[in-house]
């Protein structure tokens, strides 16, 4: 998929064609094999990179900023000074989990921003680097005419994920890549946890349910479910794996509700979504996964009303992990709805399914280190009523 980005973007075709080693990994662009003296006035090789904005998975995008990272040393000019004109800041910046840029070179096109393209970016800042290197007349030259295989066979994405690089944040993200999840009920508040789970490079996502998709789902579901696909009448799992499927690979359906016949294929996973109002499938998680290594993220909610006819309702995230287990007794009922819980009538609660959901994905986030945790509460509960979420069951 990479490869296509530079041979159907004219910019990235034309830096190619001009003998440019051009690479595409990570969302970003990189330019190997860039020349620059050094403080003791000697020839090195360095790279240059930056986010790639991609408008479709073959065509490059406009850049999304001025600025150029660089990997390598700090160049310098003909005579050992260094090279002003770059207004560099000095900072390393991780693009990946195996790369770190050394540097962030800023230098705006004259009477502009930005550039207009990837072309006029490359050739800007290789002239003030080349330049230099020229006049010591080495006939060292960026134009390598090497080519790079461009396409990542690991990625489990069907397109390039250029969200990542353009925030900075690819060594974050790559924290996520061997994790294997299961996420067990694709009602609202599941679905919702797929929705942000299948948008990171974890290497698989299970789905667990055997319920149909029905109408009612419709409306408390990420996106539009179409009036054609409710006729296919298809299950939830086959639904979400065959529409989730076109972003990533990985995901793996089972029509089936978790039982005592499958119950140990959940100790294979990292970390399992309970996201289930069935009290005798949420005990027998929390049962025979007590003494396995998987942390569990449970989530529920319970709607009430109030004389005057008004809704208030409470979202709950639980989480179990080896050695933490003790709480959830006290936190998680392992009975089945009551009957005056209006959650249970299909109520329509798509903004409490979906707050719910990213609550519990922020939870396991912070717990994998892709966010700083400062909490580590062990379960949370958010009231809409009073708008506050309160933390329990924290490290003393």
């Amino acid at each position: 998929m990479s490869s296509l980005a530079i041979s159907r973007s004219p910019d990235l075709l034309r830096l190619r064609n001009e003998g440019f080693e051009l690479e595409v990994r990570d969302g970003h662009l990189f330019v190997h094999s860039v020349p620059y003296l050094d403080a003791n006035k000697e020839v090195q090789k360095g790279v240059f990179c930056c986010p790639l904005t991609l408008v479709n998975p073959e065509l490059a995008g406009p850049p999304p900023s001025h600025v150029m990272l660089f990997i390598g040393g700090f160049p310098h000019r003909f005579d050992g000074g260094k090279i002003t004109a770059i207004d560099v800041q000095g900072w390393s910046l991780a693009i990946s989990a195996e790369l770190t840029a050394n540097f962030a070179f800023s230098n705006k096109p004259r009477g502009a921003n930005n550039f207009d393209n990837y072309y006029d970016k490359v050739w800007h800042y290789t002239r003030i680097l080349w330049n230099e290197v020229k006049a010591k007349a080495t006939g060292e030259t960026p134009l390598t005419f090497k080519l790079i295989e461009t396409v990542d066979p690991e990625s489990v994405f069907v397109y390039e994920d250029t969200a990542s690089p353009r925030a900075g944040i690819g060594a974050q993200v790559a924290k996520l890549k061997p994790l294997r999840i299961a996420i067990v009920g694709l009602g609202g508040t599941g679905a919702y946890v797929l929705d942000a789970v299948a948008k990171t490079p974890v290497a698989e996502i299970h789905l667990y349910d055997d319920d149909a998709l029905q109408q009612h789902n419709a409306f408390r579901a990420p996106g539009v479910i179409s009036r054609a696909i409710l006729d296919e009448r298809l299950s939830k799992v086959d639904y979400y794996s065959q529409r989730y499927s076109e972003l990533r690979r990985g995901i793996v359906a089972h029509n089936e509700k978790v039982t005592a016949s499958n119950i140990d294929e959940l100790r294979a996973f990292d970390y399992v979504f309970v996201c289930v109002d069935k009290g005798d499938v949420r005990k027998l998680i929390y049962e025979r996964l007590e003494d396995s290594a998987v942390t569990m993220i449970d989530t529920g909610m319970d709607v009430q009303m109030t004389e005057d006819g008004l809704l208030w309702g409470v979202m709950r995230v639980t989480t179990s992990e080896p050695g933490k287990r003790d709480h959830v007794a006290s936190r998680v009922s392992m009975s089945d709805l009551k009957r005056d819980n209006l959650y249970a009538s299909n109520i329509q609660l798509v903004e409490m399914n979906a707050m719910n959901a990213m609550l519990a994905v922020m939870r396991w986030k912070r717990h994998c280190g892709f966010f700083y945790d400062r909490s580590a509460e062990m379960n949370a509960s958010f009231n809409t009523a009073n708008n506050k979420n309160i933390n329990s069951e924290q490290p003393t």
